[in-house]
């Protein structure tokens, strides 16, 4: 069959090759939403006379199938069709003939992937709400476990004020929380539903397409409006998303560099469960903290994909791109990154033992310097006079 925008000219078999890309496996993720799109778009075209009731309930019965075979792993997406939206239609078409071939009235497919990111995304914004509430019940279990155990608190790496396992935990909990400040606020970003407005600038009022009735079975706060907006937005979105993602990424990147200097022969402080790390092909003795090394690089991975994202969509003009179709693997990849990167630090606090002696053995003297010398300026000497005075006891 056709592709959707096929005019019956030949195509190139390297270009059709270069602008499909990996869109097929990229697309298979999106079917669920687009089933759910068409399923709003077929009521609606019902409400507005383009389908009779018997054409409705053969397309509704269609799309119940397609998603059956898609959760069964059976629904495949040809380079031949290019996307889920082909492909879906196209497997309409088969099942029910000509009801299947008036679904795509009133729409575009850069309304189409508009709306399946857009719910897709906000179902996102769930999972990572959701995600980061549990690695915040994690770390904070893990304070209540050792609130009182001290632990020196580190500045250029080198020892510098005294603090606690507890307190270092909470930390954590607390900027993860700020993170998830930014995260719920890109679920406003997703409130509004591009669909209907095709190609970026609606459809002839001369059809009555209906953008208010699929907005409210989609669950969206109204139709985006206007039209022109809906393109214009593309990069946006998802840069918001992913920047939010990146915030809690790099959170987990230096939690997971502080474990990699705790866990360590040289501090000791922390001790990972066996089970949680991995062994050397050559050295016998070796247990490694490849799971938090991990961690630490995916952040970078995450604020890659946030950057690639924005210089993508970044110098474009308004109106659609076939640029923006390049925008889907890094979205995917980011927050799928983020995600396991939060689940991994959930379960490795719930697994961390603490070593309290190697924790009180690092608790020196010189840790309390800046305590010595504030207890001076209780005494009336001058803060700067203190200061020196602790320095030279320490001899630094």
């Amino acid at each position: 069959m056709a592709r959707l925008w096929d005019k019956g000219q030949p195509l190139d078999a390297l270009v059709e090759s270069y602008t499909v890309g990996d869109d097929p496996t990229l697309d298979l993720r999106l079917l669920p939403y687009d089933v759910r799109a068409s399923e709003a778009q077929a009521r609606m075209l019902r409400s507005i006379g383009i389908l009779d009731d018997d054409e409705l309930d053969a397309l509704l019965g269609a799309l119940g199938e397609a998603l059956a075979a898609w959760e069964a792993g059976d629904f495949v997406i040809s380079v031949a069709q290019e996307d889920v939206h082909t492909a879906l239609e196209q497997f309409l078409v088969q099942r029910v003939g000509e009801p299947g071939k008036k679904i795509h009235t009133g729409r575009s497919r850069n309304d189409q992937v508009l709306v399946d990111l857009r719910l897709w995304q906000r179902d996102a914004v769930t999972a990572g709400l959701e995600a980061v509430d549990a690695a915040i019940e994690a770390f904070e279990g893990f304070a209540a476990r050792h609130e009182d155990v001290a632990l020196p608190g580190y500045t250029h790496l080198q020892r510098a004020m005294p603090s606690t396992v507890g307190r270092w935990a909470r930390a954590y909990v607390a900027v993860l929380r700020q993170d998830r400040h930014l995260l719920d606020a890109t679920s406003l970003l997703v409130a509004d539903s591009p669909l209907g407005s095709a190609a970026g600038y609606g459809v002839p009022e001369i059809l009555g397409l209906d953008r208010e009735q699929t907005a409210r079975e989609l669950g969206f706060r109204g139709p985006l409006d206007p039209p022109e907006a809906a393109q214009l937005g593309r990069g946006k979105v998802e840069a918001a998303l992913l920047f939010a993602l990146s915030q809690v990424a790099t959170s987990l990147g230096r939690w997971a560099w502080d474990v990699c200097l705790y866990v360590s022969a040289e501090f000791g402080f922390f001790a990972l469960p066996t089970a949680f790390t991995t062994g050397s092909s050559i050295m016998p003795q070796k247990r490694n903290p490849d799971v938090l090394e991990l961690t630490r690089g995916k952040a970078a991975v995450v604020r890659s994909a946030l950057a690639e994202v924005q210089s993508i969509a970044g110098s474009l003009p308004s109106g659609y791109h076939r640029d923006l179709q390049l925008l889907k693997r890094p979205l995917f990849h980011g927050t799928d990154t983020a995600l396991a990167m939060l689940a991994v630090a959930a379960r490795v606090m719930g697994g961390l033992t603490v070593d309290r002696q190697r924790c009180a053995a690092a608790m020196t003297p010189e840790l309390f310097a800046t305590e010595e010398a504030y207890e001076l300026v209780r005494q009336g000497v001058p803060f700067r006079e203190a200061y020196r005075r602790v320095a030279d006891k320490y001899k630094v």
